[in-house]
């Protein structure tokens, strides 16, 4: 190591100070100038400014085109929805209108039933009474429907009687209706009518009684006597029988 000082040294007396200095700025110039490339190449390389000008585009593009694409799938499942919607409308819409129409023809032959006679049948005649359950289990909806059945069709005047028939304990009971129906408020209601005439109203059922029978007696006395007495089994229905307004 003393070697090689000493010969450094007479090679600085030989080659003069300034010359020594410029030699040393030259090291350290190339020194920094290594430093610096060295981080060049190992840093990521540029690229040209028009291929990132046309990438900025074409991304521009790509990002435009998936906006289109998402709002085109947005709007597809939107009309999907609202297909479906439109199906159950649709749907619903068609079921209410059978429902509709066979309450129609229901209506229809219940009109032609009250109407329409053959030629051999005179008089008052009795329907059976539609029954349907009440707002609670002892309460029952009624209607009876009384027609007269003749060729002429004169204004019929008499008197409807009602009797419910059931069993209390181990007893048979009978009920006028008057007595479980406010809308029934005498022991018969007044027959005015040319065809038929419905009467209608609810039944309040005493605690413990069950219902067995419904028996109906009708009796005119103009346009002349006439009379029907008819017994039926209490059944309850769903609804009562569409006859319209």
């Amino acid at each position: 190591m003393g070697d090689i000082l000493s010969w450094i040294t007479r090679i600085a007396h030989r080659l003069g100070s300034k010359l020594l200095l410029a030699l040393a700025l030259s090291f350290v110039l190339t020194l920094i100038a290594g430093i610096c490339l060295g981080r060049y190449w190992s840093a990521p390389r540029g690229t040209d400014p028009k291929i990132v000008e046309r990438m900025q585009s074409k991304l521009s593009a790509t990002d435009a085109a998936l906006k289109a694409a998402r709002g085109d799938l947005e709007m597809q499942r939107t009309r999907h929805e609202v297909d479906r919607h439109a199906l159950e409308l649709l749907r619903s819409e068609m079921a209410a209108e059978k429902v509709r129409t066979a309450e129609l023809e229901e209506g229809l032959s219940f009109y032609r039933s009250m109407v329409v006679s053959d030629e051999t049948a005179k008089g008052l005649s009795l329907r059976t009474p539609e029954l349907v359950p009440g707002d609670n289990p002892s309460r029952v909806r009624y209607r009876i429907f009384v027609q007269q059945k003749d060729r002429e069709y004169n204004l019929v005047e008499g008197r409807l009687m009602v009797e419910v028939v059931g069993v209390s304990g181990d007893r048979e009971v009978t009920y006028p209706l008057a007595k479980l129906s406010k809308e029934f408020n005498d022991k018969s209601a007044t027959l005015q009518f040319r065809y038929f005439q419905s009467i209608e109203g609810e039944i309040t059922l005493p605690d413990g009684f069950e219902p067995k029978e419904i028996k109906l007696t009708a009796r005119a006395r103009k346009p002349r006597e006439m009379a029907v007495k008819e017994q039926f089994p209490w059944t309850l229905q769903e609804r009562f029988i569409n006859v319209g307004e």
